[in-house]
């Protein structure tokens, strides 16, 4: 059973956790940057590198994360480095900065010029001082003193929850240096709850769109009047009036999420100006038909148009390097697609699910796909995989049940784990001569392959790579390959010759299982083990040479052979439970 329809995006893109000098982090391999993970034991004094090196990778400390200190009562001191873009208020909770008095000034707790937290000690009028970097996300939640805040020119981003449940607050000038608004920065807060500063469904801040509610009008299309120099993040988010929206060209970027399952949401006018796409911008946007992307866009985030099912044709630019986890997950209505001249990356999903796209021409800058990256894809033809790919992912192309040519560059040293499962109309495939290793399933129910040329030095044939290919006529295993994995050629009901290598000394469960118009086997004289039921049913088997190595015979290994006469062994040969059981007397 496929699984590329349970695809899980995750808020984090091609992340994995790592440590340095003790301290973890979450590496983002796409941008080079780095996150302060959640750390439970530090202690003392800290600092944070502006950069860390992993592998042969540097990249750069951007964001201390989400409750990253969260409880080290022990930490009393931390620098921080000028890199930092997202800091969150709750990474310091329960540390002993954070529970110093002494580090705290006027109602507020600085680290290196970045405000962290507050308290209500702080002024009612706020003016935050032209100093500060940044300021923490959620730094002013629930905070009931602050009536009035003023922030810092150079300010460029407020951050998710920062005046969140701030009551009383009735009052804030935002800088133009803001070019960015994270999500519920001001739910709750006095703002918020004024119904005198709603106008037709939409809370507008110095020129910022902050969030709508249910009485936007369907058609929505900013006046002149109230310039719009910026969404914020989630800002039309789940609001199931919106029907069409035409956003001015005043807006440099769609926020994240920001018309995440706008249900009934059918057209949007994206301006020449944009030149960013956040993740989730368009989250199951079912309806969505129209949202012609610009000729400049340099970025298209993760998931950015994830099940907008009815989404037409798009066409990407040549600015964008990088497709982003999950980006048309299940934009089952496009059928024709153009890639860029410069992409570098197709991350895991992209186009997993894509039923109606029927061409796909890979670049050859293109030096990485993602697992699932076209999963699903059940009408594409033929591909043509760039020289740059050395390697290709789980599930890449499962399902792609029309698939019947795939050219595999020179260089390629892996097929991975069900790359090809399902590629019901796969009818040949040649393995370059550099690939060592063949994944579990990676043609498994390929029905229509009839054959395949396995170069010597392949390695590892895993665990049911051709199971189920039923028009596989013959097989000559690699030189390399000294152990079969089980299942490997279970069911291929077709197949009638077999050339073992000399190298092979296992042959393991199941391994040609079914595969009943076999009629001969000559085994290496390497061959030591020949796994439970490797051979069971294979019912036209009339002749075995078994090779003077072999120790031994599996349970049920020859099972139900009925046209194959059991042979005789000597006693040192160990003979598993009902290994001939059904054959020939």
């Amino acid at each position: 059973m496929m699984v590329w329809a349970a695809l899980f995006i995750s808020l984090s893109c091609a992340a994995e956790d790592a440590f340095y000098q003790d301290i973890r982090y979450t590496l983002d391999e796409n941008h080079l940057t780095a996150e302060v993970a959640i750390n439970q034991r530090v202690s003392g004094e800290l600092l944070i590198p502006a950069e860390i090196t992993v592998g042969q990778h540097r990249y750069t400390v951007t964001s201390i994360g989400d409750k990253a200190f969260k409880g080290c009562k022990n930490l009393t001191t931390i620098v921080l480095p000028p890199t930092l873009q997202r800091v969150y208020r709750s990474a310091f909770d329960g540390t002993g900065i954070i529970l110093n008095k002494a580090n705290w000034t006027d109602g507020c707790l600085w680290i290196d010029g970045i405000l962290i937290a507050t308290d209500k000690t702080i002024k009612p009028r706020f003016i935050v001082p032209d100093s500060t970097k940044l300021i923490a996300a959620g730094a002013f939640q629930g905070n009931k003193t602050i009536t009035r805040v003023e922030l810092p020119a150079a300010l460029t981003r407020i951050d998710h929850e920062t005046f969140r449940d701030c009551k009383n607050l009735q009052k804030i000038i935002i800088p133009a240096s803001v070019s960015s608004i994270g999500e519920d920065a001001f739910t709750g807060s006095g703002i918020w709850l004024n119904e005198k500063k709603w106008k037709k469904g939409a809370l507008i801040i110095d020129d910022c769109l902050i969030a709508t509610n249910s009485n936007l009008p369907a058609k929505y299309i900013f006046k002149n009047k109230i310039p719009i120099r910026l969404i914020a993040e989630r800002a039309f988010a789940n609001n199931a009036q919106l029907k069409t929206v035409v956003i001015p060209a005043t807006v440099t970027a769609i926020p994240t999420a920001a018309f995440y399952q706008c249900e009934n949401l059918t057209d949007v006018t994206i301006p020449a100006s944009v030149r960013e796409v956040g993740n989730f911008a368009f989250y199951n946007c079912a309806k969505l038909r129209s949202a012609t992307l610009p000729q400049e866009l340099e970025r298209l985030g993760m998931g950015a148009f994830y099940g907008c099912i009815n989404l037409r044709e798009q066409v990407l630019s040549n600015s964008i390097e990088v497709l982003e986890q999950g980006a048309f997950y299940m934009c089952r209505s496009i059928k024709h697609l153009s890639l860029p001249a410069r992409l570098r990356r197709i991350d895991n999903g992209v186009f997993a699910g894509c039923s109606a796209l029927e061409e796909i021409k890979l670049p050859e800058s293109l030096e990485f796909i993602g697992e699932m990256a076209f999963a699903g894809c059940a009408i594409i033809r033929d591909i043509t995989i760039p020289s740059r790919i050395n390697s290709l992912p789980k599930q890449a192309f499962q399902g792609c049940t029309r698939l019947y040519r795939v050219r595999l560059p020179e260089g390629l040293y892996a097929v991975g784990d069900e790359s090809f499962d399902g590629c019901l109309a796969l009818e040949k495939i040649n393995i370059p001569k550099t690939t060592f290793r063949i994944g579990a399933h990676a043609f498994r129910n390929c029905q229509q392959l009839e054959s395949i040329v396995l170069t010597p030095d392949i390695h590892r044939i895993e665990e049911g790579a051709f199971m189920d290919c039923k028009m596989l006529l013959e097989v000559e295993l690699p030189q390399s390959l000294t152990t079969l994995s089980k299942h490997a050629f279970a069911h291929c009901i077709s197949l009638r010759k077999i050339i073992f290598n000399p190298s092979l000394k296992e042959i393991e469960e199941s391994a040609f299982a079914q595969c009943r118009s076999l009629r001969e086997l000559i085994f290496s004289d390497s061959l030591q083990i020949i796994g439970d039921y490797a051979f069971m049913e294979c019912r036209n088997i009339r002749k075995v040479s078994f090779p003077v190595t072999i120790k031994k015979i599996g349970a049920g290994a020859f099972q139900d052979c009925e046209s194959l006469r059991q042979p005789l062994f000597p006693p040192e040969i160990e003979l598993g439970k009902n290994a001939f059981k059904g054959t020939r007397k």
